[in-house]
Parts: C-alpha cells; sequence; structure tokens
C-alpha cells in the first residue's frame, strides 16, 4: 500500500504552468548529476560555481539541532574573505546530514574540501546544503565521486537543473527572477528553491540560492536579506514545523556592466530582490505537501507587531483552520478560536472577520448580512484570504499557509520508506 501510494505524485494544484525563465547570471555556472544519496535515476547533487570576487549574504534556521552545514556556513560566512576569491555551492537532497555528530561534521569537510580542491577555491570559500532523511549519516564518498562530473558540466545555462536536484518531496522546481536597469546596464536576479514540509518560518524555511551580476557590497546585501527575510520566507507555514537545514544564500557576482548599486538604483535593486523573495517563499507554500488550496492570513488592528503575529500564525498553523479550509467549510467559529488561544490581546465585541469580501463577523458574533452561502461559495476557490481585524490598536502581519488535506499524511507516513 505504501509503495503504491509513493508512486503516484501527483503535480500540487497550485503550482505554476512551467518553470520560469531565468536570465543568465554572469559569473555564476550551475551542473547538477544523480550521486543516489537517497533517489535512483534522478539528480540529487548540484554545483554552483561562482566567479572571483563573488560577495555573499545568508540567513539561517535557528533550531538547536541545526545540521552541520548550517553550521559551517554560519561559520564561513563569518570568515574574513581572501582578496578577489571566488565561492561555491554544492547542495544534495535526500540526506539532511543532521544530528549525525562528528561524522557528520566530517561529510561536511569532505563535500567542502572536494569542491575546493577542484574548483582551486579556498574551503572557507566553499557552501553546501543538505536536505532530507535526519540521523542517517551522509554517504559523502557518493558525493565527491562525482564533483569531477559536476565540475566538467558546469555551465551559466543549467540553473533548472539545479532546481530540480534539490528537489525532495516537492513537486515542481522552484525559480523566480527579476531584470532591472542599473547605471550603464541591466542587473539582473535569478533564485531556486526547495521546500514543500517541514515548512515553518524560522529563517530560512527551506533551502533557498538566489543568484545576482550585481555589484554590491557584502555589507550591503546582507543589509538587504534581512531586511526582507521577516516579510516572505519567515511569513509562510505550511505544518509549523521547523528544519534542522534551512539556508538561504544570496551571491552578488559582480559581473554586470552596470555600475556599482547605490543611490535611486539600490532602491529599485532593493524592491527586486525582496519580489523574487516573496515569489519563491509563496511558490513553497504552493508546494505544500498535499495542498490544495493557498491561504493568505492578514491580520491588522493588533494592540502590537508581536501580537498581530501571534493571531496570524495561530490561524495560520491550526489543524481545525486548515482543514476547514480542505474541505471548503466556512467554519469561522474556528478563526475564533485561534484568534483566543493566540495569547495576544482581543476583546469580543472589537473582532471583525471576513473571509476576502464577505463580512462573517463583527461586535461579538455572526455579521446579520452574512449566509453559509456565501461563505461556502468563498471556500470553493485556490486562493483563500482570512482577513482579521483586532481593533485593538495599529499593528499587523500578513502570513500564507495552505490546506491541509490527506495527502499530507500519506506523504510523511511514507517518507523513509
Amino acid at each position: 500500500m505504501a509503495a503504491a501510494r509513493k508512486a503516484a505524485k501527483p503535480v500540487s494544484p497550485l503550482a505554476p504552468d512551467s518553470f520560469p525563465v531565468l536570465p543568465v547570471i554572469a559569473g555564476a555556472a550551475f551542473a547538477a548529476t544523480g550521486a543516489g544519496i537517497k533517489y535512483q535515476n534522478r539528480s540529487d547533487v548540484m554545483l554552483v560555481n561562482l566567479a572571483p570576487g563573488t560577495v555573499i549574504a545568508g540567513a539561517f534556521t535557528r533550531s538547536t539541532t541545526r545540521s552541520g552545514c548550517v553550521r559551517d556556513c554560519e561559520t564561513k560566512l563569518a570568515t574574513r574573505v581572501p582578496a578577489g576569491a571566488g565561492a561555491a555551492i554544492i547542495v544534495n537532497s535526500g540526506n539532511s546530514n543532521a544530528f549525525t555528530g562528528k561524522v557528520g561534521d566530517e561529510a561536511v569537510a569532505a563535500v567542502t574540501g572536494g569542491v575546493a580542491e577542484a574548483l582551486g577555491l579556498p574551503a572557507s570559500r566553499v557552501f553546501s546544503s543538505s536536505t532530507g532523511v535526519i540521523g542517517e549519516p551522509l554517504p559523502h564518498g557518493k558525493i565527491t565521486a562525482v564533483i569531477p562530473a559536476l565540475v566538467s558540466g558546469l555551465t551559466e545555462a543549467a540553473i533548472q537543473g539545479a532546481a530540480e536536484a534539490i528537489m525532495t518531496t516537492d513537486t515542481f522546481p522552484k525559480g523566480a527572477a527579476a531584470t532591472i536597469e542599473g547605471e550603464g546596464g541591466p542587473i539582473h536576479i535569478a533564485g531556486i528553491a526547495k521546500g514543500s514540509g517541514m515548512i515553518a518560518p524560522d529563517m530560512a524555511t527551506m533551502l533557498v540560492y538566489i543568484f545576482t551580476d550585481a555589484k554590491i557590497s557584502a555589507a550591503a546585501l546582507q543589509k538587504l536579506v534581512s531586511k526582507h527575510v521577516g516579510g516572505t520566507f519567515n511569513s509562510i507555514t505550511v505544518d509549523s514545523d521547523t528544519s534542522t537545514s534551512d539556508t538561504l544564500l544570496v551571491a552578488a557576482t559582480g559581473q554586470s556592466a552596470a555600475a556599482e548599486v547605490k543611490g535611486p538604483v539600490l532602491k529599485t535593486f532593493d524592491s527586486a530582490l525582496a519580489g523574487v523573495m516573496q515569489d519563491l517563499a509563496l511558490q513553497v507554500v504552493r508546494d505544500g505537501e498535499g495542498a490544495t488550496k493557498l491561504v493568505e492570513v492578514r491580520v491588522t488592528g493588533a494592540a502590537s507587531d508581536e501580537d498581530a503575529a501571534k493571531v496570524a500564525f495561530a490561524i495560520a498553523n491550526s489543524p481545525l483552520v486548515k482543514t476547514a479550509v480542505a474541505g471548503e467549510d466556512p467554519n469561522w467559529g474556528r478563526i475564533v478560536m485561534a484568534v483566543g488561544k493566540s495569547g495576544a490581546a482581543a476583546e469580543r465585541d472589537r473582532l471583525t472577520i471576513r473571509f476576502g469580501d464577505v463580512l462573517v463577523a463583527e461586535k461579538g458574533w455572526k455579521s446579520p448580512k452574512y449566509t453559509e452561502e456565501a461563505g461556502a461559495a468563498y471556500m470553493k476557490g485556490q486562493e483563500l484570504v482570512i482577513a482579521v481585524d483586532l481593533g485593538m490598536g495599529r499593528a499587523k502581519r500578513t502570513v500564507w499557509t495552505c490546506d491541509l488535506t490527506n495527502r499530507y499524511i500519506e506523504i510523511n507516513a511514507d517518507y523513509r520508506s
């Protein structure tokens, strides 16, 4: 039975029609291949080679059981960069190399060291990520064995293959892009991501790699990345579970003909980067394990930013809310429940609840104009908005989630089989 369920892997009904056309990022070359770490007859390792002078920013899971790869990346980002050094990123799927003790650390060193030697880079400039099953030693020999093939296959046009290689329970590869006009030429941004389950906001909630040919300092790039984390990758949730391996790396090769990003161009670049981050974040929710509906939870009128977040995530993470959405049941009482359990300041008679434009409840009870038929009709949509105004202040927060279906249970019950 488990094998039969695993054989069927339908693409999420919320998936885009196709993988987007991403611009070539000068100074970033990609390759992917199969190492047989867990999956057979598919790519499961990807390599990115980045030009000399590339600067890198990042953010990572705050899990106390984060993987050896995450801890290694954190250390390397805090290390002084050798002048003019290039960089590389290597990622495998099928095994997270998390909670594997010193053996896991040795595996990270072996993989990053192998890439460093093959590309002639300092070991401190090779970043790695692993995603998949927790607690099993990474068969790093399978990865180091394919490094020569990866190096020989590097090309600026292979970013889609890289996106496909990092998938686990994902049903589609995720990509997003933007192009802006800089001073002296265009500036391109292209990003890829993986994420489907074990998704909860605690930066980065998934594996994300974004590349740009912009000329920008490492400090300026890190400032922009940190600025937009809260409203993008830290504002999504699929199942309230935070991964041990979540990583966001943003690399700027400086290969654009445009001048250094500053002044008015910096503002435009900032907006474009935020857009790419948001696009990728929402694609993860659209591919939530078993998802059939994308849900935007808008909370306004909170007494504080903290209270707004409490209410938004209480609603977005509630199994009762998520299963009602899956069943297309306008059970607004579950929204009331989630607000009440959140711990945020709230008063019955100040609370307003809407499903999209449908006013559901106000002034302490169901709105006189609300009808169950209107609520049920709205819930049939694939993209829904649940809006709550607390009437307590001016703070607000928006988060995104998906419904909870039987398919989520099937995927995760069979994950290791």
